[in-house]
């Protein structure tokens, strides 16, 4: 299909929400923070374009969907907010043009993808980033200090009680009360938790001696399906706590985390330091742009629990359509428009310039192929 140019659009379809119903939650756009999209390549004749995958995802893919949508008339994203676990099941088989997902590709799934993908190398595009906040649900609380040994401790259920000494040593002006601590995970396979979890291996030492998966590694104390699941289980609590992407804070109460001398609290631009201290995976292929995190660094003001949710696409599509759709959805999402989109939507940290240049390039390269 032809690609056109779409400088300006006219409205912008507010009511749209995304399919979420793995979390059970509609997000709809505040049009108050509603981007416009500027320049966007749009399809001509439009089309239905199908992702699904990361929950943490939806607050942005909310500003995504309604800002791309208005701009490229007739055409729609479908975003199934299902875990990344399934969304990157889902991408390999086929059933959708694309995934989000808070973990790159393994190389086992790289391999199943290639057959997927006309035969074509497969791309991870760090489109979002964002802290993982340690939200808790603790009358009269609204922030505590915590070490990365005493985060694993508890979610590791060796500290089980609010007024423990490890707790109380570290937040002297705290009147914590003597109550049990209920942690809260998630139920489904999840690249928060593998992001998570790969934080408190590197961070906790001998407070957390599980394998990183993104499935949780112990039996559950309680547990609930996708980002907004796990927020609806600790409100609906006392005493709860869970790890969640910032966007679905809402009015918990959040954890400073230790890291070096300090307590850094959760921001976007905190978030963004740790991505400038860490280098690109290893086996990384010209246009693959996995990044390892370096989560034990000390340098100053850096917020070391991080997401960095990818969009994973084919670098070649058997069907022309997809192809054009994917090419201007994406191209979208990692303008610096779409970016500063989802940054006042869901409190993501933007992707700089550097980063920009690689994934449009790799973007562009997108094609179709018998």
């Amino acid at each position: 299909m032809k690609l056109s140019k779409y400088s300006q659009f006219a409205g912008i379809a507010l009511a749209g929400t995304l399919a979420l119903t793995a979390c059970g939650s509609d997000q709809a756009v505040d049009p108050e923070n509603q981007q416009a999209a500027g320049d966007v390549n749009c399809v001509d004749g439009g089309g239905t374009l199908d992702g699904a995958g990361a929950s943490s995802q939806e607050n942005a893919m909310a500003a995504w969907k309604a800002s791309w949508e208005g701009a490229c008339e007739g055409s729609v994203v479908q975003y199934d907010s299902v875990g990344s676990g399934a969304g990157r099941e889902q991408f390999i088989s086929g059933g959708v043009a694309f995934a989000g997902s808070d973990a790159a590709l393994s190389e086992a799934e790289t391999e199943s993808a290639t057959e997927r993908c006309n035969g074509s190398e497969v791309a991870n595009l760090p489109a979002y980033i964002s802290p993982i906040a340690v939200a808790f649900n603790l009358d009269g609380i609204d922030s505590l200090d915590l070490t990365p040994e005493v985060i694993g401790q508890i979610f590791n259920q060796e500290i089980t009680n609010w007024n423990d000494e490890a707790i109380a040593d570290l937040n002297p002006d705290a009147d914590l009360p003597d109550q049990e601590i209920v942690p809260v995970n998630r139920a489904d396979e999840s690249g928060t938790t593998e992001n998570f979890v790969a934080y408190l291996s590197e961070a906790a030492g001998d407070a957390w001696p599980h394998e990183v998966s993104g499935n949780w590694p112990i039996e559950p104390v309680e547990a609930a399906q996708g980002s907004s699941g796990v927020v609806q289980a600790v409100e609906g609590g006392q005493g709860t706590i869970t790890y969640v992407d910032a966007s679905h804070v809402g009015e918990l109460g959040t954890a400073a985390v230790g890291g070096g001398d300090e307590f850094v609290e959760y921001s976007p631009e905190a978030a963004a330091a740790i991505v400038d201290a860490s280098d690109p995976r290893e086996s990384n292929t010209e246009n693959d742009h996995a990044i390892d995190l370096n989560y034990t660094t000390d340098e100053a003001g850096v917020y070391p629990i991080v997401l960095i949710s990818y969009e994973i696409a084919c670098m070649q599509y058997q069907d022309q359509q997809d192809a054009d759709l994917v090419k201007s959805f994406l191209n979208y999402v990692v303008s610096e428009e779409g970016q500063q989109a989802a940054a006042e939507e869901a409190g993501s940290a933007p992707i700089s310039q550097a980063t920009r240049d690689k994934l449009l390039n790799t973007i562009e390269q997108i094609s179709a192929g018998a």
